[in-house]
């Protein structure tokens, strides 16, 4: 695995508000994405990069894991966004509409002069995949091989954006028209050593059961985490990706019931009806894994030192 850092939750904040700023740290995401694009006026891009750096710095202050997204190579503005930002208190950067490995390695070529610049160690910035093109989602594997920055993955699938645009779906709220992006988006990632994918699929600010069904669907479908565009989405996302205390108390007793087999010289266990082996145990204990390493956030939040922010 590529050693990314588990994200159940992540908000946008537009940069250019940065009032706005703790109003995100007190809605409990896992992750900020500070953005320089899209949420951006235009007028506004350029005193918004002094600003995103002055809030980078108060997050780090407060151990919020962050990240940046850059206007793409498209619009001329993607160096003078990396010299603005680029420095100790960043921990990822977002490029936006990638369509191959060489656009990765184009920023990966920049980044690594800025850092060397700024004294950073270089790759010291992650450089996320965010999937809203056709051409980045149809080579999400070869695109995250190609570089070792690419530790964590997002496919968009909500309506109306960029990724509506390339593919041309209609999107609904059942989300079938994206179920197989959704499970080819998962399957490269995981091919590719990414070990906790997101996707952002609800945008609709006032609907919130429409939003924990669909959490609840980009769970099973093997995503680990939302990125959503409003605090108030950000606790029922938090809860919808936190393994509850039922599937735990099963997962501790599947793993209680395959150790008396072996001691009993046996390799495989009925339990609760279903017949146990090695590999359903190795699936308990991830599970047991991702809920400590839930907790283990809760007391970085309490004060301890937050980790890769991809």
């Amino acid at each position: 695995m590529k050693g990314g850092r588990l994200h159940r939750s992540a908000l946008f904040v537009p940069g250019h508000k940065p009032d706005w700023v703790p109003k995100a740290i007190k809605a409990g995401a896992d992750m900020l994405i500070l953005d320089l694009e899209d949420s951006v006026p235009v007028p506004d891009k350029l005193h918004a990069r002094g600003l995103v750096r002055e809030s980078l710095e108060a997050l780090s202050a407060a151990g919020q894991d962050r990240s940046v997204r850059i206007n793409g190579f498209a619009t001329g503005l993607t160096l003078d966004d990396l010299e603005a930002i680029v420095g100790p208190a960043l921990q990822a950067v977002r490029l936006p509409k990638v369509e191959s490995a060489d656009d990765l390695r184009e920023l990966d070529s920049l980044l690594t002069h800025l850092e060397k610049r700024a004294g950073l160690e270089p790759g010291s910035v992650a450089t996320p995949l965010d999937l809203e093109t056709a051409g980045a989602m149809r080579d999400a594997c070869d695109i995250l091989r190609a570089s070792p920055r690419a530790t964590s993955m997002m496919l968009g699938c909500g309506p109306g954006g960029d990724a509506a645009r390339a593919v041309g779906y209609q999107w609904t709220k059942d989300g079938t028209e994206t179920h197989y992006l959704r499970s080819r988006a998962v399957l490269d990632a995981r091919a590719a050593g990414v070990e906790y994918p997101m996707v952002t699929s609800w945008w609709d600010i006032r609907d919130l059961d429409g939003l924990r069904a669909d959490a609840a669907l980009n769970r099973r479908f093997g995503f680990r985490g939302m990125v959503v565009m409003h605090p108030t989405h950000v606790p029922i996302v938090n809860e919808t990706f936190t393994p509850n205390e039922a599937e735990l108390a099963h997962a501790r007793g599947l793993i209680a019931a395959m150790e008396e087999a072996e001691r009993r010289g046996s390799a495989a266990v009925t339990y609760e009806g279903d017949m146990v082996d090695y590999a359903m145990v190795t699936t308990a204990r991830e599970l047991l894994e991702l809920a400590a390493s839930i907790d283990a956030r809760a007391g970085e939040a309490a004060g301890g030192e937050p980790g890769d922010g991809g």
